[in-house]
């Protein structure tokens, strides 16, 4: 049993040595002594980073929040009165949980909207509508609508609604 114990503990210690490179051999001759020229080495050859590095590269970066995008705006504004299952800005979609109207209670509808581009142009919506009926005994039938009227109208709204929320935004950044 001791024997089992202390040869399973070797092994342990081996595997992890050589998981963790301890049998690699190192060329002192090409490692720079000095900590700073093998950071700088070390980055050169993308085995790290640096702070310095960082800084110079911060003003490089362009951030977009989901209040500059006027379809995401226009989309979120004109579904206020849907619940919601999903809201993604950073994968770019919306997905409703199923709507029913007060006058079709065995009809509801779902609604998913993907985001193909932030320009505010049609094809840079994909809208799906899914329509759901039931029978009084519960047994439902989802049908997808394609190109439904209420997912061409929805699509209309939206892109008038960004087109203005767009057309306010450059107005701000001329005053």
């Amino acid at each position: 049993m001791m024997n089992l114990l202390k040869i399973s503990l070797f092994s342990l210690i081996l595997i992890s040595l050589i998981s963790c490179g301890g049998f690699e051999k190192v060329d002192l001759r090409k490692t720079p002594v000095n900590m700073q020229e093998r950071a700088k080495k070390n980055v050169e050859e993308g085995q790290g980073t640096s702070i310095q590095s960082m800084i110079k590269r911060r003003g490089g970066t362009n951030y977009e929040f989901s209040t500059s995008n006027p379809l995401w705006r226009a989309s979120l504004e004109i579904l206020d009165f849907i619940p919601m299952t999903t809201v993604d800005y950073s994968g770019g979609m919306i997905i409703s949980d199923w709507y029913t109207d007060n006058n079709k209670n065995n009809e509801s509808i779902k609604i998913s909207i993907r985001f193909l581009s932030n320009e505010v142009r049609s094809d840079s919506l994909k809208i799906i509508v899914h329509k759901k009926t039931c029978q009084a005994n519960l047994n439902c039938r989802i049908s997808l609508l394609n190109n439904s009227k209420i997912g061409l109208e929805l699509q209309g709204t939206i892109i008038r609604k960004a087109a203005l929320f767009e057309k306010e935004s450059k107005k701000k950044k001329k005053k």
